[in-house]
């Protein structure tokens, strides 16, 4: 997770940060399981699989598909 955030401060694009706002999102919107965190490898790469397809699903890119998530945890969008 630490990498994927560092990867995006440099301007890089297409990585799930999985942090819990965004499991327990993803949770209630029934598009994994119910989760404890955190998670194995194995956990993580099955869940940020899921994120992903969502998003292509939903026609929105990983990127702001995880903002989305994040925001509807913290009730707060940054500019």
């Amino acid at each position: 997770m630490q990498a994927s955030h560092f990867l995006r401060n440099l301007g890089f694009s297409g990585y799930a940060i999985l942090d819990r706002n965004n499991l327990a999102s993803l949770s209630e919107l029934g598009i994994i399981g119910e989760t404890k965190y955190p998670l194995t490898k194995k956990r993580y790469l099955e869940a940020e699989s899921l994120m992903t397809k969502a998003a292509h699903q939903l026609g929105i890119s990983l990127d702001e598909f995880d903002l989305l998530l994040w925001s509807r945890k913290r009730k707060y969008v940054p500019r």
